[in-house]
């Protein structure tokens, strides 16, 4: 049974992530596998209404991108272990006979001058064909994975994907779509950012940005600041030097049909931290809404743990302690630059864009109401 969707998360449905009850259809099978900075995650789906139902996932930290901000490159031990979670994915793809399937990777592999090493050993070893893509892509397909989430309210939309290398950032209008109509305009871009030959109204991206720096790359530009309070505040501030040419920065913004969807392992995580919860729970935290004052105590409640607390803390740990402050950092500066007092929490990103984006150019999804 389909999870009980949270108040406020949008008008329609979560994709379903139960397991199947029955063995599908190999035929009807669709795979999207994301490769990026710090984590290699994979899911394998079916459609399901104007939806799709998650079979099997996979989800491994592996840290491609360690070292690459000093030497320019992956390093033997990062494509090793990540080459060792893509066997893993390679094998669930092998089991359900999996046909149709995009395996993308994102900034480190954009950035490191071996990449392309990189990506034919793991055609070698595995067999998987892993695909380079470009940052509007990752932007586009971050962007339509929130489309469930988009408030029929609104009227100016910003997405923000906050990655291990990059940050992306989608500034949308949507006044010229009827209001029941926006959550499908955003899924339709899944053709493109231009929809100028579109018969339907469409979604305008006003700007949209791709900043290289996120979680990690952010933290290792101030990783000799060894005061974690300085810290935190010279990544925010730097982060936001970053976003000065981004159109819509540079114009105050009125409030009123005015979102912000964050989507990220930082958004979830802070999300989870203010719900209080010991254990994760995808139904609580997606399609959460959190005002700018929750965010807040929830970050100086970080800062206050100092780096052992985070440690400490179940729903940081030792991996990510750093992690979620450079997160947070990012977070601060972008509720400090425009205006609203609310962000939508998103747990989906471009696995999930992916999974859209083909389903959608096959037709198999259901155009009903959202």
């Amino acid at each position: 049974m389909a999870p009980k969707r949270p108040e406020g998360a949008g008008a329609f449905p979560k994709p379903v992530e139960s397991p199947a009850p029955n063995l599908p259809d190999p035929s009807e099978l669709y795979a999207a596998l994301d490769l990026g900075t710090n984590s290699c995650r994979m899911l394998i789906a079916q459609p399901k209404g104007n939806q799709f139902h998650v079979v099997d996932s996979f989800s491994k930290s592996v840290h491609l991108g360690a070292g690459l901000e000093s030497t320019g490159r992956l390093s033997r031990g990062s494509m090793r272990r990540t080459i060792q979670a893509l066997r893993i994915c390679q094998q669930k793809l092998k089991r359900h006979k999996v046909k149709r399937m995009r395996l993308v990777a994102t900034e480190a592999c954009r950035r490191a001058r071996n990449s392309r090493d990189f990506i034919n050993q793991v055609r070698r070893e595995t067999g998987l064909r892993l695909e380079i893509i470009q940052a509007e892509e990752e932007a586009r397909l971050a962007v339509i994975s929130c489309a469930p989430l988009v408030s029929t309210k609104t009227e100016q939309l910003l997405v923000v994907d906050i990655g291990g290398g990059s940050t992306e950032l989608v500034w949308i209008d949507l006044s010229g779509v009827p209001p029941m109509q926006r959550p499908k305009a955003i899924m339709r871009l899944h053709t493109g950012f231009s929809q100028a030959d579109s018969p339907f109204p469409v979604a305008r991206v006003v700007d949209w940005i791709s900043v290289p720096l996120g979680v990690a790359t952010l933290r290792d530009q101030f990783h000799d600041v060894t005061d974690d309070a300085a810290r935190f505040a010279l990544m925010s501030w730097f982060f936001e030097e970053n976003l000065a040419e981004f159109a819509p920065y540079k114009d105050e913004q009125p409030r009123e049909g005015f979102q912000i969807v964050g989507t990220s392992g930082t958004v979830t995580t802070v999300a989870a931290s203010h719900l209080g919860l010991r254990r994760y729970d995808r139904t609580k935290v997606d399609g959460l809404r959190m005002t700018s004052e929750q965010i807040d105590k929830v970050i100086r409640g970080y800062l206050d743990l100092g780096p052992a607390g985070r440690r400490r803390d179940p729903r940081i740990g030792q991996d990510r302690q750093a992690l979620i402050m450079s997160g947070s950092a990012i977070l601060q500066a972008l509720l400090r630059c425009w205006p609203t007092d609310r962000l939508s929490v998103a747990d989906r990103g471009l696995r999930e864009g992916l999974l859209y984006a083909q389903m959608s150019a096959d037709g198999v999804l259901e155009d009903g109401p959202f």
